[in-house]
């Protein structure tokens, strides 16, 4: 009898450190993973659904951005404290074997792993991308940008458009001398999303300013650097206004951007809002950060050479579906001009700005994200006040599926870059805007097409796509 019960007593000890030891795993997985996903849960379904809009604008709002590392270390220290209070409360009694309880500690240190890890990873993150904003929008004082109340219901100020122009500069962004080879200007209503670009030619000549302009009393014939041709076209405004003329526009941070976004508004009859300049060789090292990028070349490109100075090209990029290109490689799909029109260059810009969108999906930036920041400091500048981001960001979800109109302003019989007919740019441009805001455009995708066997005429409704030029570009000379 009592050998009976000695047995039964040695076998109630064995299961009950087994029950002991579930009963922790039970509660600290509790502790680490439902309670906080019933919590996940509720905070989707009673604030994050219902404040969807402003939830994207919080991304990149730097206030949010700044209190969001704090708010995750003051969620993690709970967080940890209730894994350790779940491991306490659970104890394993004192009779169980070492190697038992080592385990059961050594679970919950690895559950603690599981909370900080993401916690911290998400903070850094959140801190790097905030320091990004910092460093490219500084608030600059601009003599050209509208007044709006960020605080107000509406921050358009009863505007229905909002109008950006993108530059492409040839040095540093904190440089006020270089040359703004690429000029698109894109002008999206603020109601529907739809946005229309207007690329500009870099050598278009007699831009005009308002009549309201200071500059257009110093040029009312147009943008002339008296004879020099090479310097008084649409890509010398932005360093050779402050050069000549300093302080003629006010007090402003960036005096070369508030000229060429006033000729820029004059030239189109659109009145231009703010500007983004992006560095080319920035966008080098973003392309490299993000891993490359994937375009169709349909035509030998040329690597370097300079037409003006008779310099020929050093190499080519080959023609190909699908070709993935590096930083170098893809500075030059989008640069390249030896034996090329300014035309030609415009569209493949355009195609590079759709590869990169292709690239950058949630996995390669996240991935990729510090390298990316850093790059992005030394890519852009902009007027933008930040205070704006936040419904730019709003704005940019309704763009989202809507297709974008592009028109380019190349050599035509009824354009002519060296005697440009304005009059009729400004009709052009009216009938975009209103065709845009009167015909819904669903988004196409602008992705390389599959390479199959390419078509010798370009596909209007996919001006990336893969078809064919199987001449190389003349010898300008």
């Amino acid at each position: 009898m009592g050998d009976v019960k000695t047995r039964r007593s040695s076998s109630a000890r064995r299961v009950e450190p087994r029950r002991h030891a579930l009963t922790r795993n039970i509660a600290t997985t509790l502790a680490v993973v439902v309670f906080p996903l019933l919590a996940l849960i509720a905070f989707v379904l009673l604030w994050a659904v219902p404040h969807r809009d402003s939830l994207v604008g919080n991304f990149v709002n730097v206030d949010v951005l700044g209190r969001v590392p704090l708010a995750l270390g003051g969620i993690g220290l709970v967080w940890l404290l209730g894994v350790i209070a779940a491991h306490r409360l659970t104890r394993v009694p004192a009779y169980v074997s070492r190697g038992k309880r080592a385990f059961s500690q050594a679970f919950t240190a690895f559950m603690c792993l599981v909370v900080a890890v993401p916690l911290a990873i998400t903070g850094w993150y959140t801190w790097v991308f905030r320091d990004g904003i910092l460093s490219t929008a500084k608030d600059e004082h601009s003599a050209t940008t509208p007044t709006f109340e960020p605080e107000a219901k509406d921050p358009w100020a009863g505007r229905d458009r909002v109008t950006l122009m993108l530059l492409g500069g040839d040095g540093g962004v904190g440089r006020e001398g270089i040359r703004t080879d690429t000029v698109i200007v894109v002008s999206i209503d603020v109601h529907t999303g739809r946005a229309v670009t207007f690329s500009l030619p870099r050598n278009l000549r007699n831009v005009p300013f308002p009549p309201d302009s200071p500059l257009s009393k110093i040029y009312p014939a147009g943008f002339n650097n008296g004879g020099d041709a090479g310097e008084s076209m649409l890509n010398a405004i932005y360093r050779n206004v402050p050069a000549l003329h300093p302080g003629v526009l006010g007090k402003t941070d960036n005096e070369g951007a508030d000229a060429l976004k006033l000729g820029v508004s004059a030239a189109l009859g659109l009145k231009v809002d703010y500007y983004v300049l992006v560095n080319l060789y920035g966008f080098r090292e973003i392309v490299d950060a993000m891993g490359g990028i994937t375009v169709n070349i349909n035509r030998p490109i040329p690597i370097n050479g300079d037409t003006d100075r008779r310099i020929p090209p050093t190499g080519w990029l080959k023609p190909g579906p699908n070709q993935h290109l590096d930083g170098y490689h893809a500075l030059w799909y989008a640069r390249g001009r030896w034996g090329l029109t300014d035309y030609d260059r415009m569209e493949r810009q355009r195609c590079a700005i759709n590869a990169i969108v292709d690239e950058a999906n949630p996995g390669n930036l996240l991935w990729r994200f510090g390298k990316l920041a850093k790059a992005a400091k030394k890519m852009m500048r902009t007027d933008i006040p930040r205070k704006l981001l936040p419904a730019l960001a709003e704005l940019a979800v309704k763009m989202k599926d809507q297709r974008i109109k592009n028109v380019i302003f190349q050599r035509t019989d009824k354009f002519d870059p060296n005697a440009p007919d304005y009059a009729y740019v400004w009709r052009k441009v009216q009938r975009a805007l209103a065709k845009a805001s009167t015909t819904p455009m669903p988004s196409p995708s602008l992705s390389p097409s599959p390479s199959g066997t390419p078509t010798t005429k370009p596909r209007k409704h996919d001006p990336c796509g893969y078809h064919l030029i199987t001449t190389v570009p003349s010898n300008p000379y």
